[in-house]
Order: structure tokens, then sequence, then C-alpha cells
């Protein structure tokens, strides 16, 4: 049974063309996903199926959902409000816009669930959240960014929709809770749901697409089964870095979220990381790689322990000096709020080189937009407000802002994780020049393909604690820890070969 029939979609701001020309179907127990770089019109032809749109964009064409015309040549129709939440639910890129900082998310799955007929039990449980009551009763920030991932998906669940479109769902989520989610996607499916996925990862739409749409500038490039997805590029291998003093250190890092060290999210962790080098920290969603960054760049005040730049003291960010500031620079996960809406993202961008440099507005502006480009971030996109840049080009842009600080330290919190492989090879690019030039990097994901194929030295966190580290080639071939193994199995869906084995330099290094 077709639940969705889009045909000939096209959305304009005045005489730019958004999308043109779109067509696709969705049919009851299977999943069409829609693929294609940032910017390419996956999220504006996904949102017309419940009549939404951005400022200032017109929609026209044929949208029909369940038997309910929601577009036609004349732009939105009347019916496109009966067909939000229980035909249609949404769950967007970025969690923190879904879910409510100030409510707790048991309150607003409850209210969602009645005014829809759903479950909030079953929602909870096919979003892989925890079921008891203490995870109903917490707010939005006391989750991890994957997380708060599975709250948005709960949310969605709990309208019980016939048709569910998910924008970039693995955003975030550690490589175990990715291969469960693709699980619970076809459980989801088998159940006569039909769902569509907007994704950048290709392994992800292999595992679950019976249709695949490829969208390039607004228009549809190619359509057909999982065989017209695009190739996936071969991950850099990682130099290996000479022995130099650590710049970065760590020491009996404790953390907690209340005072007191009640709700501890990290027991003592150590690690250090060199001019040059790239120290990589994985783990499962909640398991306190966010909050060893979030310690290491000065926001998480509730700790114990040392951290050390160039053995001196680092204080907290309030209590930092410029100077500081400028040698230890944060990217974090959700970039989206990171960013002032009412001012160009250039000028945004542009402003760090000026107040941690003392550069003049001109030549910072310059730079910045030079450093935008280099990242597939196009001036004319660039010059624009926060709200009309894709998830993955605020991503680059926050990036392309940390970078202006001329670091020596860089700490990338899931940096790649709306990025399509194209803009993932761009950023790598970035890094690669940064780390020759003595520049050290941490770099926290949940894939442990990509962060091995980047760092020097891996971190495995687990509840808080490391429970493994050493070379990436030592962890991806001969993993001791049951977590660190679970990692490797999982990190690459949808592909029969075995992850990459990298760095064969250093496998005769030993394991801490």
């Amino acid at each position: 049974m077709t639940l969705v029939r889009v045909k000939e979609l096209t959305a304009t701001v005045g005489d730019a063309v958004l999308v043109d020309g779109v067509s696709f179907e969705v049919v009851a127990g299977a999943v069409t996903a829609l693929v294609g770089a940032s910017g390419s019109g996956k999220t504006t032809s996904a949102l017309a199926l419940l009549g939404e749109h951005g400022d200032g964009v017109r929609l026209a064409g044929h949208v029909e959902v369940d038997g309910e015309l929601v577009v036609d040549g004349n732009g939105v129709t009347g019916a496109a409000v009966g067909v939000r939440g229980r035909g249609v639910a949404y769950m967007p890129q970025h969690p923190g816009s879904a879910l409510n900082p100030a409510r707790r998310i048991g309150t607003t799955l409850r209210e969602l669930a009645q005014l829809h007929g759903g479950d909030v039990a079953e929602a909870v449980r096919a979003a892989q959240l925890e079921t008891g009551k203490e995870t109903l009763r917490r707010f939005p920030h006391q989750f991890s960014g994957g997380q708060r991932q599975r709250v948005a998906l709960a949310q969605a669940l709990a309208c019980r929709p016939k048709v569910l479109v998910l924008d970039e769902p693995s955003t975030g989520l550690d490589s175990i809770t990715r291969l469960q989610l693709v699980q619970e996607l076809r459980d989801l499916a088998n159940s006569g749901l039909g769902i569509l996925l907007l994704s950048h990862d290709l392994d992800l739409v292999r595992a679950l697409a019976t249709q695949v749409v490829v969208l390039s500038a607004g228009r549809v490039l190619a359509a057909g089964g999982t065989d017209v997805l695009p190739l996936s590029p071969d991950l850099p291998t990682p130099g290996t870095t000479t022995a130099r003093q650590p710049l970065l250190k760590a020491m009996d890092l404790s953390a907690a979220l209340r005072p007191r060290g009640r709700d501890p999210v990290l027991r003592e962790v150590g690690l250090d990381v060199r001019a040059g080098a790239c120290l990589g920290v994985v783990g499962r969603s909640g398991s306190g790689k966010t909050t060893l960054a979030r310690c290491l760049a000065g926001l998480h005040e509730r700790f114990t322990g040392h951290i050390l730049l160039d053995d001196e003291p680092l204080p907290v960010l309030r209590r930092r000096t410029a100077e500081q500031n400028r040698r230890v620079q944060y990217v974090w996960q959700e970039v989206r709020g990171s960013f002032d809406e009412r001012r160009p993202v250039d000028q945004q961008v542009a402003r760090t080189a000026q107040r941690l440099r003392g550069l003049g507005a001109e030549p910072a502006y310059t730079e910045a937009v030079a450093t935008l480009a280099r990242l597939g971030v196009a001036a004319i996109t660039a010059s624009r407000p926060p709200s009309r840049l894709s998830g993955g080009e605020l991503q680059r842009a926050a990036l392309a802002r940390a970078v202006l600080a001329e670091p020596d330290v860089l700490i990338c919190d899931e940096i790649t994780t709306a990025l399509d492989d194209r803009g993932t090879a761009l950023v790598l690019d970035l890094l690669t020049e940064l780390k020759a030039r003595g520049t050290a990097l941490i770099w926290i994901g949940h894939d442990l393909g990509l962060v091995a194929a980047v760092a020097d030295e891996v971190l495995v966190l687990d509840a808080g604690r490391v429970v493994e580290q050493g070379p990436p080639a030592s962890l991806m071939t001969a993993p001791h820890h049951d977590l660190t193994r679970r990692l490797v199995d999982a990190a690459r869906i949808g592909r029969p070969e075995t992850p990459p084995v990298l760095s064969p330099d250093s496998r005769s290094e030993p394991r801490r």
C-alpha cells in the first residue's frame, strides 16, 4: 500500500530553486531513502509531507499522504494540518530543536501519546531508551547527544504515525546503538509503518532501504535500489608521530552532573596528546565522551583531577586568559545552538580571528570565507543566517570558526555526524594539514572505523572509565575488552568486509 506519493515537487525562494521536480513514494512496510550532500534538498523535500517549509519558501507540485492532498500546484493545502503527528511524524536531525529543555521528557511523551492514541512505554522501548521512571523524569540536558536523538525518536513514535520521517537518525549514535537502530527500524517497517529515511550514512541506507533517491542540488540524480548509491571513499591512513612531550594532559579526571560528586559520569580518566598527534575517544552514547571534552574545554566545572597545558594548570573556561582560549578550541556536537540566529554565519566565523588573534575585520573576513570554501561551504551560503544552512554546512562552519583561532589543541566532538562522504573527506583533509603544522587533535566519535582511520592512539570509554587504550591497528584487529569487540563488529553496517586495518607500523606498540 502506497502511503506517500510525491510528484514533481518544487520549492523556491524568490528566483532561487531549492527543489526541482523531485518525485518518490513511501510504501507501508518499506523504507525509502533520500540521500545526497548537505544542501541537496533532502530536508526540504521531506518537510513537504507535513506541508511545512522555511521562511519565504513556496512549495508546488503534488504531495499526497494517506489519501490526503497536502501540496498542490497552488502550494500547501488545508489538509496538511490533519496529517501532522498521526499521519506523518518527523524526527529532526538536531534533537535539541525538538526537545523542550524546561520539561521532563516523560511529560512530553505522555501528552503526545494522549493526543494521538500512542503508548509511552512502547515508544520508549522502540527508541532503545531505558523504560524506568528515572528516565522519564530526566530533562533533555541530562542525556548525551546520542540519547537525545533517541528521545526525539520516542516523541515521534508516541504519535503512532503511519509514516515516519527520520532526518539523519544515526547522528550521534555509537556504532553498537546504530546497529540496534537498524533492527528496530526493520521491526517498525515490518509492523506496517512507512519510513522515509534522510541520511548521508550510506551503510545505514544499504542495510535498510528498498528504494533510494539520490538528490543533488535539488534534483533527482538517480533512483532505484541500493545499487544506485555511490561508493564510499577509502579512509586515510594516519601517519606516525614523533615522540614529543605531551601538550595537553589530564590526570585522574573524575566528573559528575550534580554537586559533591553525585551522578558521576567520568571516573579517574587519564590521557595525553602531543603536538601533531591525534587522540581518538570512542564509546557508547552516555559513556562520558562529551563530558570529557567539556572538561578539557573548561565548560564542565564539576570535576576533580588535573588538566595541564604545557605542564601548566589549565583552569575552567571563565578563568582562562584570552591566549588560553585561543590555544584550546572545542567544536561540539550540536552546533546549531552555538550560532547567533541574528547574524550571518560568515561574520560569526570571522569574529574568532578578530577576538582571539587580533586581526582586522577585512582580513578576518577574507580568511573566514576562504576556510569555509575549503570545507565546501560557498560564500553565498555562508552569508546567510544559521537557519538557512543545513546541518552539515553548520557543522563545517563551526569547525572553520575554531580553526580561525589557530589553536594548539583542537577538540572535535562528533564533527562529521551530519556530513556525507565528500564533506567528511574535506574535513579530514583540513585536519591532516593542521596535524602537520603541529596542532594536537582530540577526536571524539561513535564510529570506531573512522576514529581508527584518523587517530594515532584510541581510548575506549565505558560508563565513564577507560576500559582499553592503544594504537588503532591493535584495537581493530585484536580488541581485548568486550565493548571494543562490539564496536569493531558494528563499525561497518551494510558491509560484509571487515573494517580496514590501519597504521601497521604501530602494531608492536604496547597497549595500556
